[in-house]
């Protein structure tokens, strides 16, 4: 994982324009969330089994995560690489395999080691600088 350096930390949002700003960037809602807190995520770069993630961390500071006026606060942004493996699970089950519910594996590696660190510390901060100062992400008050 590396942490980026970036004006989206401490910022505010509703949760649904946040969606709406950032689904325009190509940066959805990740899958794993709760309802207080939650990840926005793109893909970098994608190579076989290897995928590296621009990841946006929030945390609910008002409402709930399912609406739209809940309002969210961004934590650091971060780039992280999954390793998934590509051939078959020897876990898999054939109960689930049949009825079509093994669809996703789980990673190998959920923090593998990242080679081109700074290629992908720049792209993430130039990806995010396109947003950030949208006017719907309001700055913390100091």
């Amino acid at each position: 994982m590396i942490e980026l350096k970036t004006n989206l930390d401490g910022k505010k949002s509703l949760f649904g324009d946040a969606c709406k700003v950032l689904g325009e960037h190509d940066i959805s809602m990740g899958g794993n969330w709760d309802f207080d807190r939650g990840n926005f995520d793109t893909i970098l770069n994608q190579d076989g089994g290897e995928s590296i993630y621009l990841r946006l961390p929030f945390d609910v500071v008002d409402g709930m995560l399912d609406e739209d006026n809940a309002m969210i606060s961004f934590r650091t942004p971060f780039i992280i690489k999954h390793v998934v493996n590509i051939g078959l699970d020897n876990e898999d089950s054939p109960v689930l395999a049949a009825a079509g519910l093994d669809q996703f594996q789980t990673p190998t590696d959920k923090d593998a080691p990242i080679v081109y660190d700074e290629k992908w510390v720049i792209e993430g901060e130039e990806r995010i600088a396109k947003f950030s100062d949208h006017p719907i992400f309001i700055a913390p008050f100091v």
